[in-house]
């Protein structure tokens, strides 16, 4: 009777873990994500127009419409993922409330079986189900069963608004740096900002993510010199025609 209470805690210590987890995951890839975008797609249009003109107006206007249009895309996308998500852990909550309630026998065998699948031994894996179900068996079958936490569901508005302001926050990057500096400058001082900012934000997705640092941030890298460099050759090829 000694084990029954670390037996009953073990369960919610594991999965709390994994939902802090989780949800930690989720923020870190929707901000890595935006700000990635944020300083990719616009240091892409920007650079992309520099090669075609040297106007300051045509290149704040690109910038511009580039940050807005990014950054409402990212939120809007995030907005619908996350919704979906969301929909797809209610839907999957009701229907074990429903099965708790037409076979509460058949629930508790199989919260039984998942205690055992983890390693105790049946005696106690019987145990631990009933107390977890006297407390609250539907949230001992949304943790153990699928998964989820029932008090910390997924927001959509909150990744929503985590995905706008990341890709607005990455996108001011190479908007400010292409039109501030002189002319003869802005194009060097974009390129080496933005690869500085890849840089920082693969260091930075790595480490929250417990990732290798370097792989990482030679992706970011590689990923952002290539779109720099082909639209910059685009704009280039269009400028020189008059197009």
């Amino acid at each position: 009777m000694t084990d029954a209470p670390r037996v009953t805690d073990a369960p919610e210590h594991d999965e709390a873990h994994g939902g802090g987890l989780g949800s930690r995951l989720n923020w870190l890839r929707a901000a890595v994500l935006g700000a990635n975008d944020g300083v990719v797609s616009t240091a892409g249009l920007v650079v992309g127009v520099a090669g075609a003109t040297e106007s300051q107006a045509a290149l704040l206007t690109a910038g511009l419409a580039g940050l807005l249009a990014g950054s409402m895309s990212m939120a809007a996308g995030e907005y619908v993922s996350v919704s979906t998500q969301r929909d797809s852990e209610k839907a999957a909550l009701a229907q074990e409330k429903r099965e708790l309630r037409e076979d509460p026998e058949a629930e508790l065998a199989e919260l039984t079986g998942l205690l055992a699948a983890r390693g105790l031994s049946a005696d106690v894996a019987r145990e631990a189900a009933e107390q977890l179900t006297a407390r609250d068996a539907l949230r001992a079958h949304a943790r153990v069963e699928l998964g989820i936490d029932p008090d910390q569901l997924t927001v959509p508005w909150h990744a929503a608004a985590a995905s706008f302001l990341a890709f607005t926050v990455g996108a001011l990057l190479p908007l400010l740096a292409i039109v501030l500096p002189p002319a003869s400058a802005r194009l060097w001082v974009t390129v080496v900002s933005v690869l500085a900012a890849l840089t920082l934000t693969g260091w930075w997705s790595a480490r929250l993510g417990a990732a290798p640092a370097g792989r990482a941030v030679l992706r970011n890298v590689a990923g952002g010199a290539l779109a720099m460099a082909v639209t910059y050759g685009a704009g280039s090829l269009l400028g020189a025609t008059g197009v």
